[in-house]
């Protein structure tokens, strides 16, 4: 696969989700199949007892401090089973997970992002678009889906591509437009999961040609 370089960076493709559990990790996985040695990084946000939880219940509690932890590596990052355990296994060329509080994810990613080695790098979710722009953002939907978070709709100013992940009520292969899509004048190309390989040559077109744009400059 080819090498990306923006003014001195890895090319960074963020996928984020309409809402939650509309394929997102699914499609980072399929993705990162198609460009081997990508690296991915992951995000997990987490809350000492001001979030009204048991602290010994959450899964990421012991790992908060003062800073963001970054861990990095099969070793630290593998579980099976677990989105990071999918990267590796879709063949990640690296995995970085950041795990930090709300304020402390900024950071984290930037420190992650320092770490990559690769011609680029997968981010999946919404929020890190907020502080890091995207060379690429696919934004993953369910078809006639009705919601949308409010971190989905901050991001979906980055939108290069719109990503429909279940088939259409109709049975039919041509993804429908989302029902909360129609009125937010997003004119980006749509794709879905019959025509994967077609999204992975775009986002392959996109990159070469903003990496060809650079290099001029």
């Amino acid at each position: 696969m080819s090498s990306y370089s923006y003014n001195g960076h890895p090319a960074i493709v963020g996928i984020g989700g309409l809402t939650s559990e509309v394929g997102k990790t699914t499609l980072l996985c399929q993705l990162l199949n198609a460009f081997p040695g990508w690296e991915a990084i992951k995000t997990t946000r987490g809350h000492y007892r001001s979030c009204g939880k048991d602290p010994h219940t959450c899964c990421v509690s012991d790992l908060l401090s003062d800073e963001p932890t970054v861990q990095s590596g099969y070793e630290l990052t593998f579980s099976p089973g677990k989105d990071t355990g999918r990267y590796w296994e879709a063949g990640a060329g690296n995995v970085h997970w950041v795990i930090g509080t709300d304020d402390q994810i900024e950071a984290g990613i930037s420190e992650a992002l320092g770490k990559v080695q690769g011609a680029g790098v997968f981010i999946e979710g919404n929020s890190f678009t907020e502080f890091v722009k995207p060379d690429f953002f696919v934004m993953v939907v369910r078809d006639g889906q009705l919601k949308m978070k409010s971190t989905a709709r901050r991001a979906l100013k980055h939108a290069s591509a719109i990503y429909v992940s279940a088939a259409g009520a109709s049975g039919s292969s041509t993804p429908l437009v989302p029902t909360v899509l129609a009125d937010l004048n997003v004119d980006v190309p749509i794709f879905s999961t019959a025509n994967v390989a077609e999204l992975v040559d775009y986002l392959t077109a996109k990159l070469t040609a903003k990496t060809f744009a650079v290099s001029r400059r």
